[in-house]
Parts: structure tokens; sequence; C-alpha cells
């Protein structure tokens, strides 16, 4: 961050306005923490925009608040921790706006049981999150013998109606991004990344079969201008087919919709003690150790319990066998990490059939965080005043000591231990 008021680099040796510019480091970190949180909320609108949906009160707010982090617009630390917060009640409505924006264009996601084994035959699998180049491309494929075949984020698009009519979408490859490099090259077929969730740099071995479209890009792909597919067909149709291999079927499509279709047995299920609790155990996964404690955790969550999840976090257990509670399966997958909406019109709902708060639920969040969008979805659920968030595996880099005690108090947000002991402290069993 560069000093305007003393022409040197904030906090340096030459800096002399400490506590009015960037050496202040609680401020600083109400900065990144705002810059990360906008990054998120732009991802959102962009792909609703690409759907035909905009919202001027979110364009708005993106100009007001990064103005705020120009020069000495405001370093007001009150103000600017009403700033960010303000940011998680603009990335609410602008996942409300995406969600509207996906329904409208390819139906209400309806729960579904996704292959994850392969077809024999060419194949393109897709990564990402942009449902929209997902349908473009199985439009396009449609009666070339092509199998399309999701990837991570992209596993939630199985669900929508509109999509899940194109036979040829044959099942979900692979898990979270962080696992590309081996998945990607033991995929014999093209790769399509429709959003920047790559690993940097890609393998050779796949780096020629590898097209990016959109905003994503990477050095020695092949990067398409547009949604015309007819190169990255040709690609595929020039490649080893892929080989007729078993797999195990996953469940995802689980939209609020869906969920509250269930609402009536879930309530009743509660009432007569089957149900205990609801644990959300989901967010952004990464290589980084100590994620395995999500897993850990899920396995350990006792069986009169039932699991939400979303975004890639899932991939750390949502291929085990959870069974089910009378009809309601032990774990529910909302959808890709923006589907936080989703969870949240469930919690709502849940709240209203109770006559309580949603801090007064059964209910508990635990969140893997580690990119852009992860952070905008906890700014959010902080705006919506949810207490006892459980986040890891560390706290955010860029979160102050002083503003993360802040958010301790306010929130009671809690860093995640171990899952022996967060388990006895929620169930108190």
């Amino acid at each position: 961050m560069f000093c305007y008021q003393c022409e040197q680099t904030a906090g340096g040796t030459g800096c002399t306005k400490s506590g009015v510019c960037g050496k202040n480091e609680d401020i600083q970190s109400l900065q990144d923490t705002l810059l990360y949180g906008l990054k998120g909320i732009a991802a959102y609108a962009y792909h609703a925009r690409q759907l035909g949906a905009h919202n001027e009160e979110v364009d708005a707010f993106m100009h007001e608040a990064l103005f705020k982090t120009v020069t000495n617009v405001s370093f007001d630390l009150n103000q600017y921790l009403g700033l960010v917060l303000k940011s998680g009640e603009v990335n609410y409505k602008t996942m409300e706006m995406l969600d509207k924006a996906h329904t409208q264009r390819f139906g209400n996601p309806i729960p579904v049981a996704v292959e994850t084994g392969t077809k024999a035959g060419p194949a393109i699998l897709v990564t990402g999150h942009d449902l929209l180049d997902l349908y473009e491309l199985l439009k396009q494929t449609e009666g070339t013998g092509i199998n399309i075949y999701t990837h991570s984020e992209m596993l939630p698009a199985h669900g929508y109606p509109e999509l899940k009519k194109f036979k040829h979408l044959a099942g979900n490859y692979g898990g979270a991004w962080q696992e590309q490099k081996k998945e990607f090259n033991a995929f014999s077929g093209a790769i399509l990344a429709t959003t920047n969730c790559v690993l940097i740099p890609p393998e050779d071995s796949y780096l020629d079969r590898l097209f990016t479209i959109g905003i994503t890009g990477m050095p020695g792909a092949t990067h398409l201008p547009s949604r015309d597919f007819t190169s990255l067909i040709k690609k595929a149709k020039s490649l080893p087919s892929l080989p007729e291999t078993p797999g195990k079927k996953i469940w995802t499509g689980f939209h609020h919709t869906a969920i509250l279709g269930l609402a009536d047995k879930i309530v009743g299920l509660v009432e007569s003690g089957k149900i205990k609790h609801f644990f959300l155990i989901g967010g952004c996964d990464g290589a980084k150790p100590g994620r395995n404690y999500y897993t850990e955790l899920a396995e350990k969550v006792p069986q009169d319990c039932v699991i939400l999840t979303l975004a890639c976090g899932k991939y750390r257990f949502n291929k085990l066998d959870f069974g089910d509670i009378e009809g309601v399966p032990r774990l529910i997958d909302i959808g890709q990490c923006n589907n936080a909406y989703s969870a949240i019109q469930v919690a709502v709902a849940l709240s209203k059939a109770f006559s309580c708060g949603v801090n007064d639920l059964p209910l508990t969040l635990v969140l893997s965080w580690f990119e852009q969008k992860a952070v905008a979805i906890l700014l959010t659920l902080l705006y919506l005043n949810i207490k006892g968030i459980y986040i890891g595996p560390t706290p955010p880099a860029f979160i102050s000591k002083n503003v993360f005690g802040v958010l301790q108090e306010k929130f009671d947000l809690r860093l995640i231990s171990t899952p022996d002991d967060d388990l006895k402290k929620i169930l108190k069993r």
C-alpha cells in the first residue's frame, strides 16, 4: 500500500503518518478484507450478468467501496468495519440475484445421484463454476459422441433440469480443485476451465488439451474468445477415448426449494428427537495441512445429526456413505459456494417453523475458507448476525489480531480445534 500523504510505502521507514495512513494495521486489515470481499462479490455478479441479470445497488456499492480504499478518503476504524459488514449484505443480494438467474434459465435443481465413473468414448471435462459455459458446450456436442463430465464445483450442474436433460452429461470426475494436476493428467480427453480455479503451472502432460474461456486464462493453454466450442470439440475427437471405469454415485441438487419440500418431515424428526442437530460443513478447500479436520469431523458427527454441505470443501467427505434418517439424507449437498444463499433460506425457514431465531436453532456452521468468495460468504453470514461460526484451518492472515478480536467478541467467531473437542462443545454430550 502506498501512503499518498508522505509519498512512501505505508509503514515503511520513510512513512511519517503513523496511525493515519496504511501503517495502522487494523485499517490495513479492514481494507484487505473489504477488497477480498469485493472480489468475491464481483465473481458472483459477473456470472449473473452473463445470464442477463444485474443490480444497480450492487454496482453502486462496488464503486463506493473501492473508492473508500483510495488515498486518504477514510481511515475511521468504526466506519470501515461498518463498510466491511455492508459488503456482506451486498454479497447476499448478489448471491440471491445469481440464484434467480440460474433457476430462471436452468430450472430449480432436483436431487440426483451422479455417476463418478467414466464411459468409453471421447470426452471433455469442465471445471470451474460457469453453468452457461457448460450449457452451451452441451448443446454444441449433442450428437457428436463426446461425453461431457463435470469437475469439482461443477458437480451441482447435474441437478438443474435444463442441464441434466442432455444424455451425454455423463458424470462427475475427480475431486476438489487442488487435485487437478493428478486428475487432469489421468483424464485423456480435453479440458475446459471456466473460472480461474486452475493450479499454476499446469502440467505439460495436459497443457496442449487445456482450454480456457471468459476471464480465465493460462499461458500455453488455448483461450476461446467466445462460446464457439468448435476447436475444443475437434481436439476432443482427436484424443484417446476414456475407458469404461466403474464408480459410485454421489448426491447433489439439494437446492433450498427441494429441501423445503421436506420441511414438514424434517420438523417432525426434530420434534420427535430423531434429528438432534444440523451441521453445515463446507467452504473452499485447499492443500494446506489441517484440512483433514473436515473429513474427521463429518465422520464423527453422530448418527442422529444431519450434515449440510456446499462448495468444493464437500470433496473431503462427499463420497462417504452417511445413510439417512427415515428418508432424510444425512448428507445434503446444497451446491456451489454461491448456493450459500440456499443454505441461508433453509436456516430462515427452520427458524420460522420453530418460532425462534436462527442462532437458537440446533445448527452449527463449520467453514473452511481459502479464497475471495469464501471471504464474501463469511462477511454475509456476519452481516446476518449468525453467531458461533467455526472457521479454519487457520485464521485469515489478512485479519489483524485486533480486528479478529472484535469479530470474536461481536459474533462469537471461533477457530476450529480438534473434531472431538469441537463436537463436545457443540453438542454438549
